[in-house]
């Protein structure tokens, strides 16, 4: 018998499933399911640090891309499309930083963040940047 306070289960009941992806914005650890890798000759991340990941995907027809950045301690990685036009989609990948005086651990994570397009990616070129934390 379950304590007081606490709803009971029945013998029946399915476990809630868990929701599938996450909206443009909020990073996961996982490349959302159903997401295509961008191909290697449309993917520019010669403007990206040493040691940051290089990887990229589209999803929705194209219409979003999962891309891997990289954060550490109290940040957060952001990426946001800050140029489309016919030729090529230029992300830039950042960070929030830190507060002042905030305790923070010293990892490094390689979150998948969802960046949200005018029109599908199709043919254009897909090039990674990155800027200072924000």
């Amino acid at each position: 018998m379950a304590p007081p306070g606490t709803p009971s289960s029945s013998p029946n009941a399915k476990p809630a499933e868990p929701p599938r992806g996450s909206p443009p914005g909020k990073p996961r650890l996982e490349v959302p399911e159903g997401s295509v890798p961008v191909p290697p000759n449309k993917l520019d991340t010669k403007a990206l640090p040493e040691g940051f990941p290089k990887e990229a995907y589209t999803a929705n027809g194209g219409a979003v891309l999962n891309i891997r950045a990289q954060e550490g301690g109290c940040g957060h990685a952001l990426g946001s499309a800050i140029e489309q036009n016919a030729q090529n989609v230029v992300v830039d990948l950042s960070e929030t930083k830190a507060q002042t005086g905030q305790m923070c651990t010293m990892d490094i994570r390689y979150p998948v963040i969802s960046v949200p397009l005018a029109a599908p990616l199709g043919d254009r070129t897909l090039v990674l940047k990155t800027s200072p934390a924000k």
